[in-house]
């Protein structure tokens, strides 16, 4: 009898932490393998997705993987979902996609050749599919933004969609931001009441990578600064009650932590209003490494404080924990 029970005891200990083992799975980071950058988060269909840059030199830099996954945890390859053989204009430096569904398609919005001047080919090019796996192809055979407005150059470009359903494209590098309101298909801009098209919005100490999203009717305008290779790249924010602005930097909310990783920066969000969850997908580079293009793409929680103030983030290498959308 002695035995039995000692055995049962075994077993229950065993089985308690088998289960606590399983509540306790995290996605750990990087939460895939491979050299990311500039990841892009969505949801759709209650499945998550990241579309990152592949971090190579330019001239490698001519396709876009993406990642699913239904829980943060296990991630599913999706191989060159996007490369410049479906972009004729486009022949390096493929990076920072922005992807939005809107009436049954997924339009993938891209960077492409890093352009210098208003003289070369490239900029901000958009790509369609049916699927979120794709395969795009590109949808309008030429560049949506090719010219630098404002200052701008036009990279870093991200799509949001506000609360009355108009779609903004806001972009830019070389520390100014513009944003601009999207047609209804994707194919121009319309102008605002001005009759300009590309409004700035740059914030102080602006780069590059512009995010936007909406909570309890605020404007939260988050953004990169530092430089991308250097350990001061690092994210931002700031808030408004309007998407134009005006945007007043409050402070950074990420950045390196000298005993995890360098340069943590160039960030999308994973919003989960039900469950009250909010992820924060970021790249940084690890301490072993030394090359620039040498960056991973993680994944760890942005909570608020009670003002609505954004915390600020604690980089890890654990991730966050197993979470279904729904």
């Amino acid at each position: 009898m002695k035995y039995l029970f000692s055995s049962l005891l075994l077993l229950s200990a065993f089985t308690s932490f088998a289960q606590d083992t399983k509540t306790i799975k995290q996605s750990g980071n990087p939460i895939f393998p491979g050299w990311y950058a500039d990841p892009e988060a969505a949801v759709f269909n209650n499945k998550y997705w990241v579309y990152p840059t592949y971090s190579a030199k330019y001239k490698e830099q001519v396709y876009l993987d993406a990642f699913s996954s239904d829980d943060l945890v296990k991630w599913k390859k999706h191989p060159h979902v996007l490369d410049t053989a479906a972009v004729k204009w486009a022949n390096k430096a493929m990076w920072a996609p922005a992807i939005v569904q809107k009436d049954k398609k997924y339009y993938l919005f891209f960077g492409a050749n890093d352009i210098q001047s208003d003289n070369e080919v490239g900029g901000i090019g958009v790509a369609v599919a049916d699927k979120p796996e794709g395969p795009f192809k590109d949808h309008l055979g030429k560049p949506l933004v090719d010219k630098f407005y404002n200052g701008a150059q036009p990279i870093d470009q991200f799509v949001f969609k506000d609360k009355d359903g108009q779609y903004y494209l806001i972009y830019g590098g070389w520390k100014h931001c513009n944003i601009a309101k999207l047609n209804n298909d994707f194919t121009g801009f319309l102008p605002f009441d001005d009759g300009t098209i590309f409004k700035e919005i740059t914030p102080d100490n602006y780069v590059e990578g512009p995010y936007m999203f909406i909570r309890n009717g605020k404007y939260y305008f988050m953004w990169s600064e530092g430089g991308w290779t250097g350990p001061d790249y690092s994210v931002a924010y700031a808030v408004s009650d309007s998407p134009f602005g005006p945007f007043k930097r409050v402070g950074k909310i990420l950045q390196q932590d000298a005993s995890i990783a360098r340069g943590a920066g160039h960030h999308s969000l994973i919003i989960n209003e039900k469950k009250n969850k909010y992820y924060i997908v970021y790249h940084r580079r690890p301490l072993t490494e030394t090359d620039g293009n040498h960056r991973e793409t993680c994944i760890d929680e942005m909570k608020f404080d009670a003002d609505g103030m954004i915390l600020p983030v604690k980089i890890t290498k654990e991730g966050v924990k197993a979470q279904k959308f729904k």
